[in-house]
């Protein structure tokens, strides 16, 4: 006789609600990221530097949790459609500073709508603006704890 363990179902997950919420928000992005030849990830690098200027790759990784081979690529990406460039700082070599070109700067106007979009797109739906505010905290301070915690764990 097979045994049945609950906690190992779908739904009793807190895993999978996040993942597949997440993988459904996304796929609300892409009419308006086609529209500017975006790709989501591409879309919350450029939406770093529009908030902090000209960052190094690590600081990028470490706003997105993206490794440095994840971001490269798509730093390269960016750069090949003229959204930003990569250059060697003048103080440590090693290290690449990412800056928006002007394109890079200008696309930011294109893009600020999408947010307002995808919140009008839960608008009809059984979940109420307030709900999704809160639910938006929640999430931040989740992160905030994983964030915490996976730092502990990699210092030990």
């Amino acid at each position: 006789m097979e045994e049945t363990f609950p906690e190992l179902y779908l739904e009793n997950q807190l895993c999978f609600p996040l993942y597949a919420a997440s993988r459904l928000t996304t796929k609300l992005y892409t009419p308006y990221l086609d529209e500017l030849d975006l790709t989501y990830p591409q879309y919350i690098v450029l939406m770093v530097l529009w908030q902090h200027q000209d960052q190094s790759v690590r600081e990028i990784g470490e706003r997105l949790f993206l490794e440095s081979n994840t971001l490269t690529p798509l730093l390269k990406r960016l750069e090949q459609k003229g959204l930003l460039i990569r250059t060697r700082s003048q103080s440590d070599e090693r290290t690449v500073i990412i800056s928006l070109t002007e394109s890079g700067k200008v696309l930011k106007i294109k893009a600020k709508d999408i947010p307002h979009k995808i919140a009008e797109s839960f608008q009809g739906e059984n979940i109420t603006e307030s709900e999704v505010l809160n639910f938006q905290n929640t999430l931040n301070k989740l992160v905030g704890i994983l964030r915490e915690r996976s730092v502990h764990n990699t210092n030990h």
